[in-house]
């Protein structure tokens, strides 16, 4: 008799089933990846806050003060010579350096550094080709938005042109804080401005400006600002000196503010709309006067509150952000962070008691 070899293989089921098995798996171990490599980019993210930070500590050090939020002309009524190009507005003027820009010699960025004559404004012919430089130290690998140098736009979205260029700035997705009060479009050339004194009851108050921000913001960094250490009387390490903005929100650049330039929305929401040009570089914690949600009380907007306007933090890390201290630590602050707890963190010297967080 003829035997016949029998043949081993898989049946369609069997095939079918250890393919389902593998898929299974791959769909088990998918989060756990995604979730290894947010944590590398939070991780690097921190990192670059943390070096932002330090070079804070040197430049108070050599200087005895910290870099101003942007470097404006004094002005008390507005006028000045026409090479300032004050805006009308805001009265922001040249040359515009940002905070981040003043702290390139101690980012290891000696070479940019030298290039750049901060004297003259940001929009000065020699600065063409390093105003539009990518510093990765600026970006943060979680962000999903752009990574690339941009064009500042006017308040209808229409690129700045100067000189027959347009202005194009490298992109950073690290802010400064202002403070609680915000003093640019609103009261930055305005006689009077109303602000809000007490977090607690919403009081307010009439201020007189003249141009002079520092009569109104509360935080380390404003326009001509001259923060010392010794100023931030609530405590460095009780103090958010700086935070992320994801240019998936809006546009933020480390080289400063052009006069008459704004902020626009990469995507709508109620309380969402374009603001004006410290908001290149700078955010705000809230409250500031007439700055009121839909259902007319005042706004405070911590790290991806959903006002998401163009002057606040907003991170793509899942769950909160991460800011930087006055003292150089770096935090992760929580999507729900009590609201009057963050305005508390963003003030220097208000007094509040802070609590943990």
């Amino acid at each position: 008799m003829i035997r016949r070899k029998s043949e081993s293989g898989f049946t369609l089921v069997e095939l079918l089933v250890v393919i389902a098995i593998i898929g299974l798996l791959i769909g088990m171990l998918l989060p756990a990846v995604q979730a290894a490599r947010e944590a590398a980019r939070r991780m690097s993210c921190g990192n670059n806050l943390k070096q932002l930070g330090l070079a804070l500590q040197s430049y108070h050090s050599a200087r005895s003060q910290f870099p101003a939020g942007y470097l404006s002309l004094p002005t008390s009524d507005g006028t000045g010579p026409s090479d300032a190009r004050i805006d009308p507005v805001t009265w922001d003027a040249a040359p515009g350096w940002g905070w981040s820009a003043q702290l390139l010699p101690y980012l290891e960025q000696s070479n940019l550094a030298a290039v750049i004559d901060q004297a003259q404004p940001i929009w000065h012919p020699e600065h063409v080709a390093a105003i539009g430089s990518t510093i990765e130290l600026f970006l943060c690998p979680s962000v999903s938005g752009d990574r690339d140098p941009f064009a500042v736009t006017d308040e209808p979205g229409n690129p700045i042109v100067i000189g027959g260029r347009e202005i194009i700035v490298g992109r950073s997705h690290y802010v400064a804080s202002h403070g609680q009060e915000s003093c640019w479009g609103e009261c930055g050339a305005s006689t009077t401005g109303e602000v809000f004194t007490n977090i607690y009851d919403s009081s307010t108050e009439v201020v007189v400006i003249n141009g002079d921000v520092s009569r109104v913001a509360d935080g380390p960094f404003f326009r001509n600002s001259k923060t010392r250490m010794r100023d931030i009387t609530d405590g460095s390490s009780n103090t958010i000196f700086l935070g992320e903005h994801s240019s998936a929100l809006s546009e933020k650049t480390w080289v400063g503010v052009i006069p008459g330039a704004f902020t626009h929305p990469n995507f709508s929401s109620p309380e969402n709309g374009a603001d004006a040009a410290a908001t290149l570089t700078l955010v705000h914690a809230g409250p500031s006067g007439g700055e009121l949600d839909i259902t007319g009380f005042p706004i405070i907007h911590p790290i991806n509150f959903p006002t998401y306007h163009v002057g606040q933090m907003y991170s793509e890390h899942p769950g909160g952000g991460q800011v930087g201290m006055g003292d150089g630590s770096v935090r992760f602050v929580s999507d729900d962070i009590n609201l009057i707890l963050f305005a508390e963190l963003s003030s220097i010297d208000e007094g509040e008691v802070i609590e943990e967080f």
